[in-house]
Protein backbone atom coordinates (compact mmCIF):
# COMPACT_ATOMS: atom_id res chain seq x y z
CA UNK A 1 0.00 0.00 0.00
CA UNK A 2 1.76 3.43 -0.80
CA UNK A 3 1.95 6.02 1.73
CA UNK A 4 -0.71 8.55 0.23
CA UNK A 5 -3.66 5.72 0.23
CA UNK A 6 -2.76 5.26 3.63
CA UNK A 7 -2.81 8.14 4.78
CA UNK A 8 -5.70 8.99 2.88
CA UNK A 9 -7.74 5.51 4.22
CA UNK A 10 -7.25 6.84 7.68
CA UNK A 11 -8.45 10.46 7.16
CA UNK A 12 -11.91 8.51 5.97
CA UNK A 13 -12.42 7.10 8.90
CA UNK A 14 -11.14 10.24 10.88
CA UNK A 15 -13.51 12.35 9.48
CA UNK A 16 -16.45 9.31 9.67
CA UNK A 17 -15.77 9.29 13.47
CA UNK A 18 -16.05 12.91 13.59
CA UNK A 19 -12.73 13.16 15.66
CA UNK A 20 -11.94 16.59 13.83
CA UNK A 21 -13.99 18.29 16.40
CA UNK A 22 -11.34 17.50 18.76
CA UNK A 23 -9.49 20.23 16.79
CA UNK A 24 -12.23 22.91 16.45
CA UNK A 25 -11.20 26.55 16.39
CA UNK A 26 -11.11 29.79 14.85
CA UNK A 27 -8.64 30.91 11.65
CA UNK A 28 -7.22 33.75 14.55
CA UNK A 29 -4.51 32.68 17.11
CA UNK A 30 -5.33 32.87 20.47
CA UNK A 31 -2.30 33.81 21.47
CA UNK A 32 -1.93 36.15 19.09
CA UNK A 33 1.30 35.02 17.98
CA UNK A 34 3.00 33.90 14.94
CA UNK A 35 5.96 31.50 15.77
CA UNK A 36 8.65 30.61 12.16
CA UNK A 37 10.31 28.02 12.91
CA UNK A 38 13.22 25.08 11.33
CA UNK A 39 10.52 22.12 9.79
CA UNK A 40 12.73 19.56 11.83
CA UNK A 41 10.59 15.96 12.34
CA UNK A 42 11.45 16.28 15.83
CA UNK A 43 9.36 19.41 16.09
CA UNK A 44 6.31 18.91 15.36
CA UNK A 45 4.87 17.53 19.05
CA UNK A 46 7.62 18.57 20.70
CA UNK A 47 7.64 22.56 20.21
CA UNK A 48 4.17 23.16 21.34
CA UNK A 49 4.66 21.02 24.49
CA UNK A 50 7.26 23.03 25.03
CA UNK A 51 5.84 26.24 24.12
CA UNK A 52 2.72 25.04 25.91
CA UNK A 53 1.45 25.86 22.78
CA UNK A 54 -2.08 23.92 21.57
CA UNK A 55 -4.23 23.96 18.19
CA UNK A 56 -5.45 27.06 17.68
CA UNK A 57 -3.25 29.51 19.94
CA UNK A 58 -0.69 30.34 16.95
CA UNK A 59 -0.05 30.34 13.58
CA UNK A 60 3.73 28.23 12.85
CA UNK A 61 5.44 28.95 9.71
CA UNK A 62 7.77 25.99 8.85
CA UNK A 63 10.96 26.21 6.50
CA UNK A 64 14.86 24.98 6.76
CA UNK A 65 16.32 26.11 9.35
CA UNK A 66 13.30 28.94 10.49
CA UNK A 67 15.76 30.53 7.64
CA UNK A 68 14.42 34.52 6.57
CA UNK A 69 16.94 33.99 3.40
CA UNK A 70 14.70 36.87 1.47
CA UNK A 71 12.85 39.60 2.70
CA UNK A 72 10.60 39.32 0.05
CA UNK A 73 10.12 35.72 -0.03
CA UNK A 74 7.21 33.34 0.98
CA UNK A 75 8.46 33.36 4.23
CA UNK A 76 8.31 36.82 5.21
CA UNK A 77 5.04 37.39 2.96
CA UNK A 78 3.34 34.62 5.76
CA UNK A 79 4.43 36.45 8.74
CA UNK A 80 3.10 39.48 7.39
CA UNK A 81 -0.26 38.36 6.31
CA UNK A 82 -0.27 36.38 10.17
CA UNK A 83 0.03 40.08 11.37
CA UNK A 84 -2.06 42.34 9.14
CA UNK A 85 -4.76 39.92 8.34
CA UNK A 86 -4.97 37.16 11.35
CA UNK A 87 -4.52 39.20 14.34
CA UNK A 88 -1.04 38.51 15.49
CA UNK A 89 0.90 40.61 17.71
CA UNK A 90 4.01 38.83 18.46
CA UNK A 91 6.72 37.22 16.37
CA UNK A 92 9.27 34.04 17.43
CA UNK A 93 11.13 32.44 15.77
CA UNK A 94 13.05 29.27 17.03
CA UNK A 95 15.55 27.33 15.74
CA UNK A 96 17.07 24.36 16.81
CA UNK A 97 20.92 22.16 17.67
CA UNK A 98 21.52 19.75 15.52
CA UNK A 99 19.91 21.64 12.81
CA UNK A 100 20.27 20.06 9.32
CA UNK A 101 21.21 23.66 7.87
CA UNK A 102 23.76 23.82 10.38
CA UNK A 103 27.38 23.04 8.73
CA UNK A 104 25.45 22.18 5.26
CA UNK A 105 27.37 22.18 2.48
CA UNK A 106 26.10 24.05 -0.84
CA UNK A 107 28.50 21.46 -2.77
CA UNK A 108 27.38 18.04 -1.22
CA UNK A 109 23.58 18.86 -1.87
CA UNK A 110 24.74 19.94 -5.28
CA UNK A 111 26.14 16.22 -5.57
CA UNK A 112 23.17 14.74 -4.21
CA UNK A 113 21.07 16.69 -6.70
CA UNK A 114 22.93 15.51 -9.76
CA UNK A 115 22.80 11.51 -8.50
CA UNK A 116 18.73 12.40 -8.89
CA UNK A 117 19.00 13.68 -12.40
CA UNK A 118 19.47 17.33 -12.21
CA UNK A 119 22.05 18.22 -15.16
CA UNK A 120 25.36 20.35 -14.76
CA UNK A 121 23.66 22.46 -17.60
CA UNK A 122 20.57 23.10 -15.41
CA UNK A 123 23.20 24.28 -12.80
CA UNK A 124 25.39 26.21 -15.79
CA UNK A 125 21.37 28.07 -16.49
CA UNK A 126 21.22 29.17 -13.51
CA UNK A 127 24.43 30.57 -12.84
CA UNK A 128 24.51 32.39 -16.51
CA UNK A 129 20.52 33.77 -14.73
CA UNK A 130 22.65 35.48 -11.86
CA UNK A 131 21.58 32.69 -9.38
CA UNK A 132 24.15 32.11 -7.23
CA UNK A 133 23.00 28.75 -6.08
CA UNK A 134 26.28 27.72 -3.87
CA UNK A 135 24.99 30.81 -1.84
CA UNK A 136 21.40 29.73 -1.92
CA UNK A 137 21.82 26.37 -0.93
CA UNK A 138 24.44 26.93 2.25
CA UNK A 139 23.62 26.83 5.98
CA UNK A 140 24.76 28.40 8.75
CA UNK A 141 27.65 27.51 11.76
CA UNK A 142 25.98 28.59 14.35
CA UNK A 143 22.35 28.25 15.39
CA UNK A 144 22.42 31.29 17.57
CA UNK A 145 23.70 33.65 14.34
CA UNK A 146 21.06 32.09 12.49
CA UNK A 147 18.18 32.88 14.90
CA UNK A 148 19.46 36.32 15.19
CA UNK A 149 20.00 37.15 11.36
CA UNK A 150 15.88 35.85 11.05
CA UNK A 151 14.68 38.12 13.58
CA UNK A 152 16.88 41.11 12.24
CA UNK A 153 15.60 40.18 8.86
CA UNK A 154 11.93 40.01 10.11
CA UNK A 155 12.31 43.65 12.60
CA UNK A 156 14.01 45.83 10.27
CA UNK A 157 11.57 45.16 6.84
CA UNK A 158 10.05 47.92 5.97
CA UNK A 159 6.35 46.65 5.95
CA UNK A 160 6.82 45.47 9.58
CA UNK A 161 4.76 46.91 11.88
CA UNK A 162 6.20 47.48 15.65
CA UNK A 163 5.90 44.23 17.16
CA UNK A 164 8.09 42.50 19.64
CA UNK A 165 10.03 39.81 17.25
CA UNK A 166 11.61 37.39 19.88
CA UNK A 167 14.33 34.30 19.04
CA UNK A 168 14.95 31.25 20.76
CA UNK A 169 16.83 28.36 20.38
CA UNK A 170 14.99 24.79 21.39
CA UNK A 171 16.98 21.47 22.22
CA UNK A 172 15.59 18.71 20.06
CA UNK A 173 16.10 16.03 22.34
CA UNK A 174 14.63 17.62 25.86
CA UNK A 175 12.46 20.50 25.10
CA UNK A 176 15.11 23.22 26.69
CA UNK A 177 14.79 26.86 25.27
CA UNK A 178 17.28 29.50 25.27
CA UNK A 179 16.49 32.73 24.51
CA UNK A 180 18.21 34.66 21.80
CA UNK A 181 16.93 37.54 21.69
CA UNK A 182 14.20 39.00 23.78
CA UNK A 183 12.30 41.22 21.72
CA UNK A 184 10.48 43.32 24.15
Amino acid sequence: MSLLKEMLDYNKLFVEEEKYRDYETTKYPNKRMVILTCMDTRLVELLPKALNVKNGDVKIVKTAGALVSHPFGSIMRSILVALYQLKADEVLVVGHHDCGMSGMSATSMMENMKERGISNETFDTLSYSGIDVEKWLSGFNKVEDSVAHSVNMIKNHPLMPEVPVHGLVIDPSTGKLDVVVEGY
